[in-house]
């Protein structure tokens, strides 16, 4: 198996941080990245059957493993959406594929897109959990800006077993995740 080097980095300088800042007693205390979670809506699915398929192809090429269809779970009559209709997919990353989608995530991707100056402290839930959007699937480059229909965005959650936020914050700052100053 071959180890990112963002979980390389993780294992020698970010645990004994971590567990100098927080003063844990153990190191199974210290908390870690569990899943990266992949959201893409894909509203005009209902309409375009098409357009889900193209969507699962993005989302395939970005995390590198095949989605799961999502479902809507009521029927909303004002948008002609019927219950089990699919609408979206996502994909949860964990392991070896989850420490290399961080890794171009924070070396290659953000720093793709336009204008960017950092993202939000405030996106986190209350319990260490960090969520964002990335408004266009090309600012990765395994999307090829000639192969795409039409410009998605796209939920990224990251969950960690921090308690609290600023726990979370600071392992997701030691591990590369470009944050604004405060």
């Amino acid at each position: 198996m071959i180890i990112s080097r963002v979980q390389e980095k993780y294992r020698k300088e970010i645990v004994p941080a971590l567990m100098q800042d927080f003063a844990y007693a153990s190191v199974i205390q210290v908390p870690r990245l569990t899943k990266i979670s992949i959201n893409m809506g894909v509203g005009e699915a209902i309409e375009n059957p098409k357009a889900l398929e193209a969507a699962l192809n993005d989302l395939t090429r970005i995390a590198g493993q095949k989605p799961k269809i999502t479902k809507a779970k009521k029927s909303i009559a004002a948008f002609k959406l019927r219950e089990g209709m699919e609408i979206g997919a996502m994909v949860t990353l964990r392991r070896s594929r989850m420490w290399h989608f961080l890794d171009r995530l924070t070396s290659v991707a953000l720093p793709r897109v336009r204008d960017f100056r950092g993202l939000s402290r405030k996106s986190f839930d209350g319990h260490g959990n960090f969520s964002l959007g990335v408004r266009e699937q090309i600012v990765f480059p395994e999307v090829s800006y000639d192969n795409i229909d039409k410009i998605r965005g796209f939920n990224i959650t990251m969950c960690t077993t921090a308690r609290t936020d600023e726990e979370g914050l600071r392992l997701l700052e030691l591990l590369g995740v470009p944050f604004r100053r405060a």
